[in-house]
């Protein structure tokens, strides 16, 4: 079972493991619902360990981390209602280039609310802020290098494509290994300059995840998996 950071126990309660794994099972073995997420260059094959394209943190890293912390994005204590937009199930495994699973390592994400907006003090958009999400999460890969979390489907704003930011921290690293997930199928992917930044065709593709259904976790979402392949250089000291 996963062991996310403080708070993560909601996100267990509303999510059984048994349905991430069953979920997993049925994305590996190609039900209708989840087959596409692992066919498609969201997910790294075994025998494949290209390692994941690094991506700008980019401007919006939280100044101030919020006081709640947790692997559930869509919901927030104390807030009038759930997160605005759809609800996604995003999870994957953590490797190194030689295939072993990164059991431990700290995996944070941030990502703009519904409206297009980060809860950042430099973010000075005119869209609203969203009290119900939480913009930023952690929580800790488990034995087998596999992390998840509670969000939502992002939304483009300005020039960008939708993206998750992604920073991945293995125990005893002194730096961070940062990534962006883009959305398959996204017209703004065509004219994202820091997606279109990876010039390697297939470490750009691999930045890349379909969204497919996630009705076998949670009624009414989706589900992405994400896979990332740290290289060597990512278990370094700083």
């Amino acid at each position: 079972m996963l062991r996310p950071y403080r708070g993560a126990a909601q996100i267990d309660r509303m999510v059984p493991v048994r349905d991430i794994d069953l979920a997993r099972r049925r994305l590996i073995g190609g039900s209708l619902a989840l087959a596409a997420l692992g066919a498609l260059p969201g997910t790294v094959a075994a025998e494949a360990l290209r390692p994941t394209a690094a991506q700008s943190r980019g401007p919006f890293y939280p100044r101030n981390l919020p006081l709640e912390q947790d692997a559930d994005l869509a919901r927030v204590a104390g807030a009038p209602g759930p997160a605005q937009g759809r609800i996604v199930h995003l999870f994957g495994r953590l490797r190194d280039e030689s295939g072993r699973q990164v059991a431990g390592a700290r995996v944070e994400i941030w990502q703009c609310n519904a409206f297009g907006r980060y809860h950042h003090p430099g973010d000075t958009s005119a869209q609203p802020l969203d009290p119900g999400f939480q913009g930023y999460g952690r929580a800790a890969a488990d034995a087998q290098g596999a992390y998840r979390f509670r969000t939502i489907k992002p939304v483009a704003y300005g020039s960008r494509a939708p993206h998750i930011h992604f920073a991945v921290t293995p125990p005893g690293a002194g730096r961070s290994f940062i990534t962006q997930m883009y959305v398959a199928g996204e017209a703004a992917n065509e004219r994202d300059f820091l997606l279109n930044g990876v010039r390697d065709p297939e470490s750009r593709a691999a930045l890349i995840v379909a969204l497919g259904s996630g009705e076998a976790i949670e009624p009414g979402t989706l589900a992405a998996n994400f896979d990332i392949v740290l290289a060597r250089s990512a278990f370094g000291r700083a």
